[in-house]
């Protein structure tokens, strides 16, 4: 399981966390009365469901499950899957403060820098059971609600993002320039009844495809070294352990002062 990074969802007119990239600062959240407009032609800068890399979703014979971009009803499942994931000892009500407040960021979205592109990827399982819970948002002094989002369980059964921000890549130069031509991949969560079923290696391969479909010449990711099962996985793959100098000052993720990351990186396979 990769380290939680900047976990965001790009906006679509219809209706998924961490210090590091999952778990940005934190963000105010406040009930709006009303669902936010989307405008025809998105800032720019932002990223929105609608720009995702048109492919189609990717179905991996004989298993049924199928690898696609995130859409913004799968927001809770994607916020709930994060949060099982990588803090499984919270207990209520920090346990749904967190879902909320990531529930909410995916809402919202987030900003990236020009030039750049992210992906929240899904591996979901037909399947699976799905129940949902329906949630409607406005002024109570009303006599109707004005927006209602869906809360749904357990048909998204992993979750990736994978980017061109290079935010935990070292910077290039003098300048500290961001490094370009390198996707990092991160968030690679499975629900843990759905694990030892090779979800995450589909995750894993569909954001290798996205990388080579953006120019990409190579993927980057961090792996906690005391996640055995991961660190198997990526160099299954073909990932290498790329030797950081000691007293060099690369960015990684800051999720626990006691934790360590392996720094891995693997060329994008030519087409």
């Amino acid at each position: 399981m990769m380290p939680p990074a900047l976990l965001s969802l790009p906006r679509s007119s219809s209706p998924s966390v961490s210090p590091s990239p999952l778990c940005p600062g934190r963000r105010s959240a406040a009930v709006q009365r009303h669902r936010p407009s989307i405008p025809s032609r998105p800032a720019a800068g932002i990223c929105y469901a609608s720009q995702a890399v048109e492919l189609l979703p990717s179905l991996y014979p004989g298993t049924g499950v199928i690898v696609r971009d995130a859409k913004l009803e799968d927001c809770w499942e994607v916020a709930d899957t994060h949060c099982s994931s990588f803090f499984p000892g919270y207990k209520f009500p920090l346990d749904l403060v967190l879902r909320l407040d990531r529930y909410i960021a995916l809402l919202s979205g987030f900003s990236v820098p020009p030039g750049c592109t992210r992906s929240c990827l899904v591996a979901v399982n037909p399947t699976a059971a799905n129940s949902a819970i329906s949630i409607e948002c406005g002024d109570l002094r009303d006599a109707e609600f004005h927006g209602k989002y869906s809360l749904s369980k357990g048909s998204v059964a992993g979750i990736l993002t994978v980017d061109t921000v290079a935010d935990f890549l070292p910077r290039r130069g003098r300048l500290k320039q961001r490094r370009t031509g390198i996707a990092y991949i991160a968030n690679v969560a499975v629900r843990k009844e759905e694990r030892r079923k090779g979800i995450a290696k589909m995750l894993v391969a569909e954001a290798e495809e996205r990388a080579r479909s953006w120019g990409c010449r190579s993927v980057a990711l961090h792996c906690d070294v005391s996640n055995l099962a991961a660190l198997r996985l990526y160099k299954s793959q073909g990932y290498k352990s790329i030797r950081v100098p000691e007293d060099a000052k690369w960015p990684a993720p800051k999720i626990d002062q006691s934790v360590r990351y392996e720094f891995m990186m693997k060329l994008v396979p030519k087409s």
